[in-house]
């Protein structure tokens, strides 16, 4: 075994004797990455980022803390314009749910994300997109 070697498995033991809350600890963002690999299934009809075009769906960048039913561009259904939905965490949850429960004769039709864990990393990743 070369110096380098031994001072690479030397480094590692030491990294790995200082606190398992360190070593183990998930890195910043890690919703948001998740949130990203859920959010493909979105992509199709929704873009997240700033300055993109609406697909079939509005463009979702900067949504957490709007209005629903306010980006430039897109026409919404009258139901989801007449919600008076505040887009957060909460309200947010709901919609990924089942959007049609939450507001009837919304013109989405997406049956929802079952996954109360990929609910949240999407919405994660709404409040701060990552590349």
């Amino acid at each position: 075994m070369n110096k380098r070697a031994i001072s690479w498995a030397l480094a590692l033991a030491g990294a790995m004797s200082i606190s398992p809350s360190i070593v183990l600890a998930a890195p910043a963002g890690g919703d948001a990455v998740a949130g990203k690999r859920v959010f493909m299934r979105c992509m199709a009809c929704h873009n997240v980022k700033a300055g993109a075009p609406n697909k079939v769906g509005p463009n979702l960048y900067g949504v957490v803390g709007l209005k629903a039913a306010k980006a430039t561009g897109f026409r919404y259904s009258t139901a989801l314009a007449k919600s008076n939905i505040t887009w957060n965490e909460v309200t947010l949850d709901k919609w990924l749910t089942r959007p049609a429960s939450m507001v009837p004769g919304t013109s989405m039709v997406f049956a929802g994300v079952p996954n109360a864990a990929d609910r949240k990393a999407v919405i994660a990743y709404l409040k701060k997109p990552v590349s």
